[in-house]
């Protein structure tokens, strides 16, 4: 269903009916992009929750100044950074890195089914910077357009553009030293 068929049933009133169209839609797309970042299952899916919830709670102030997808991507990556933060201020009173605390729960995730290459990749990915890690994630594995990013982060192309570049080569360094 397009964003556009979504908006309309929800401008019809019936706002359930476009809710459930939405989590529809983009709920496995919105999934995997937070796990990602999370490298858990159970850290996405319970993410996952609260991105839903946060987004029927805003949907009345939708403006659609941006598309829907733009939207409710903002909001999730938005919510699954906030998650980082709050596991980076634990990780630092545990003194273990936000890095290792992401790479053990790669390691340990039972629903991962990639093999050695795809869990060495989420790590190098673990280690950029969150600018970096965001921009690569949304460029290379969702495969958004510059000009999206930009939407959902409100940086720059130029700078987005930088900023994949540098992560692509930490990413592809870190990998050439394993591989």
């Amino acid at each position: 269903m397009t964003d556009r068929e979504i908006m309309e049933i929800y401008a019809s009133g019936d706002s359930e009916a476009a809710f459930n169209a939405i989590v529809q839609s983009y709920g496995e797309r919105i999934y995997w992009h937070v796990r990602r970042f999370t490298c858990s299952h159970e850290d996405s899916d319970d993410l996952l929750q609260d991105i839903f919830i946060k987004v029927w709670k805003a949907l009345p102030g939708f403006r659609s100044e941006s598309s829907l997808y733009t939207w409710i991507y903002r909001i999730a990556t938005n919510e699954t950074l906030n998650l980082l933060r709050k596991k980076r201020l634990r990780a630092l009173l545990s003194a273990e890195s936000l890095e290792t605390l992401l790479d053990r729960q790669a390691d340990e995730d039972v629903h991962f089914n990639g093999d050695a290459l795809q869990r060495e990749v989420q790590k190098a990915i673990n280690s950029l910077p969150d600018k970096q890690k965001q921009v690569f994630v949304l460029r290379y594995f969702e495969e958004m357009p510059y000009e999206e990013i930009s939407e959902i982060t409100r940086i720059s192309v130029g700078s987005l553009k930088a900023s994949y570049h540098h992560a692509s080569k930490k990413v592809r360094e870190r990998l050439e030293k394993i591989f």
